[in-house]
C-alpha cells in the first residue's frame, strides 16, 4: 500500500464467493455497463440486467435498431459491469464490481425465452410494455468468467462455466 493515500498499487489475489457477491449485486442494482465489438471499434452501452438463479446466464433487452444490437449480431462476445459505485460515494476501497464475460445469443420464440422473460420481468415490473414491443429482443448471455474487483485492487477470477 502507498502510505500516503491507504490505496494499493498492487494486486492481490481475492477469495471472495463471486456467486454471492453476484447474488447481491443482482438484488441491489438494476443496471449494468454492457461492452460489445463491432466491425471496427468497441462500444459501450447502459442496459437493465438479471441474472438466471444457477449463475450461468445474464439477460437484457434492446431495441432492435441499436448499435448495441448490430454489435452482437457481428460479434457474440460481450462483458458486462455490474458495480456499486453509487452506493459507495466514490470511495474506491468500498466500492466492488463483477466484471462478467461471455457469449450473447439473441433469444427467439420458444419456452427458453418465454422463461428468461420471466426472470427479467421479475426483477423489473416497470419495464413489461418495453420487453412485449415488437421491437425489442431478449439477449442472453452465457456467462463464462467473472472478475470481481473489490478493495481497489483486491481481485477474484471465477470460471463460471
Amino acid at each position: 500500500m502507498d502510505i500516503n493515500d491507504g490505496v494499493p498499487i498492487n494486486t492481490i489475489k481475492g477469495s471472495v464467493l463471486v456467486p454471492e457477491r453476484l447474488r447481491y449485486l443482482n438484488e441491489k442494482q438494476k443496471l449494468a455497463v454492457l461492452a460489445t465489438w463491432g466491425y471496427d471499434t468497441p462500444y459501450t452501452s447502459i442496459v437493465n440486467f438479471a441474472i438466471t438463479d444457477d449463475f450461468k446466464t445474464i439477460i437484457f433487452a434492446t431495441p432492435k435498431n441499436t448499435k448495441k444490437y448490430n454489435n452482437i449480431k457481428y460479434s457474440k462476445y460481450v462483458s458486462l459491469l455490474i458495480d456499486n459505485r453509487m452506493e459507495t460515494a466514490g470511495n474506491l476501497m468500498n466500492t466492488e464490481a463483477i466484471t462478467i464475460v461471455g457469449k450473447a445469443r439473441i433469444m427467439r420464440k420458444g419456452r427458453k425465452l418465454e422463461e428468461l422473460k420471466k426472470v427479467y420481468m421479475e426483477k423489473h415490473r416497470d419495464l413489461e410494455g418495453f420487453i412485449n414491443a415488437e421491437t425489442t429482443v431478449l439477449i442472453s448471455v452465457q456467462m463464462q468468467c467473472c472478475v470481481h474487483v473489490s478493495r481497489f485492487q483486491t481481485v477474484t477470477v471465477w470460471d463460471c462455466k
